[in-house]
């Protein structure tokens, strides 16, 4: 039931603020591999999705399993080919060095070991890859002290809401 609230939520928001202006602030280009991690019911999937284009792949990663079916439904209404599901708390199984942006939208605040999480994607993300957070929970200082902490990346800049960040090599 949970999911379903969250998903009615999404889609209400949705409605009034599209994902698709958020989204268009990253840096996703035609041909990009992004992981949406935290997807929920796909809000900024789609927008991906459309930004990465046909030959370009969207990673729509989740904990609960509603996740995926609400995101297959979704990807199938926008006929969209380009969006795998995966369902997991941390690892992704995606390979080393795959992944061109990461987007951890509302996602932060839940992340119950985010160090891991973090170490995850620093594992899968590309040299010149881009990592976007936003979280309205957090303020901006807040948000960049958790991702920079470990020394695994570093703060690029800010576009809005969104906070972009950078691998350390």
């Amino acid at each position: 039931m949970d999911f379903k609230g969250m998903s009615f939520f999404f889609k209400m928001r949705d409605f009034f603020k599209d994902p698709m202006k958020k989204i268009e602030k990253t840096d996703i280009k035609k041909g990009d591999h992004v992981l949406d991690y935290g997807c929920g019911s796909g809000s900024f999937t789609i927008p991906a999705a459309k930004l990465a284009g046909s030959n370009g792949k969207v990673y729509a990663a989740d904990v609960h399993p509603l996740s995926s079916e609400k995101v297959k439904k979704q990807a199938e209404k926008y006929q969209l080919k380009n969006i795998e599901t995966i369902q997991t708390d941390c690892n992704t199984n995606l390979k080393e060095a795959s992944i061109d942006v990461i987007l951890l939208i509302d996602v932060l605040h839940n992340l119950e070991n985010y160090t891991e999480n973090l170490k995850e994607f620093y594992r899968i993300l590309k040299a010149e890859g881009s990592f976007w957070v936003d979280d309205h929970h957090y303020e901006g200082s807040q948000i960049q002290e958790k991702i920079t902490e470990n020394n695994l990346f570093k703060f690029s800049e800010q576009v809005d809401s969104l906070y972009k960040f950078t691998k350390l090599i």
